[in-house]
């Protein structure tokens, strides 16, 4: 009986090791989750038909053992995709050092590849970029490179037909920068629209019909999301604050009308460890709505 036990527990800690190994080195440094999603758009015109939205979210620059080579690979998967938008969803950096400039620096060298083909790009900011006391010297340098960092306000993204698409950017639920109001204040009411904000907790106080296709992170699909144990992971979130932590939110989530979808992110949070929750690019082709 008592060497049956000590199999069974040897068994049960070669399964640990190979899980950590796994979560450690495969997953989160080999594989990319490429997923590609129709949308059909209220208010599309029909020249803007077939448009293709890019989103990358989380990267966590500062982050021990951050993920910099998945994020070279995700924006080099973007920038070979060429479509006609790409949104940033905030985490540019996790917890910087007193200084944050090495981190913002190393963002931004990232992003290079991006910044320098030339293809409509917006960011929203994260929790943590405000956390690490990085969201002024993030946003300075977003915008410098050509990157508009929007906090709860729209803006017309140029070359998406006469009636244009409009990108709405709202703040981060921490430090508590939600407006709503203020974000779509300044939008036209026919405008379509698609709704970039970096905590997916803030979807459901857009109004009704307001956010027809609204893009989030920060979960990072729970990260570690071992089947049957939400508690060892970010899907615990999902019985405790109402958290939609993996893909498209379930109808009842949010307002009629609204459509939320939540990506995977690329980096890491606590730990450099991803299990059953790949990092992810999402690509999204618009299609005016029948």
């Amino acid at each position: 009986m008592r060497r049956w036990s000590v199999r069974v527990g040897l068994a049960l800690l070669a399964a640990l090791v190979l899980l950590i190994g796994y979560g450690v080195l495969i997953e989160p440094r080999l594989v990319l989750d490429d997923d590609r999603e129709e949308v059909e758009l209220p208010r599309l015109s029909a020249e803007a038909a077939g448009l293709e939205v890019a989103l990358l979210a989380d990267m966590q620059i500062g982050m021990w053992w951050a993920n910099t080579g998945m994020v070279e690979r995700a924006v080099e998967r973007v920038v070979e995709a060429e479509p006609d938008l790409v949104l940033l969803g905030g985490d540019f950096v996790y917890h910087a050092g007193p200084d944050v400039e090495p981190e913002v620096a190393a963002a931004l060298d990232l992003l290079a590849p991006l910044l320098d083909a030339g293809i409509p790009t917006y960011a929203v900011l994260g929790n943590h970029d405000y956390a690490s006391d990085a969201a002024e010297e993030l946003t300075t340098a977003l915008e410098g490179a050509g990157v508009p960092v929007l906090l709860n306000e729209s803006v017309p993204v140029p070359g998406t037909g006469t009636d244009p698409l409009h990108v709405v950017g709202v703040g981060p639920v921490r430090p508590g920068l939600v407006d709503v109001d203020q974000a779509l204040s300044g939008l036209p009411e026919d405008a379509p629209r698609v709704v970039l904000m970096h905590n997916p907790t803030a979807f459901p106080e857009m109004p009704p019909g307001s956010a027809p296709l609204t893009v989030a992170g920060h979960t990072h699909c729970g990260q570690i999301a071992l089947p049957g144990l939400p508690r060892w992971s970010w899907l615990g979130l999902t019985e405790e604050e109402k958290v939609v932590a993996d893909g498209w939110s379930p109808a009842e989530y949010g307002a009629g009308g609204n459509a939320l979808y939540v990506t995977c992110g690329l980096g890491f949070s606590a730990l450099p460890m991803r299990v059953n929750a790949p990092p992810q690019v999402v690509f999204f082709e618009l299609e005016p709505a029948e």
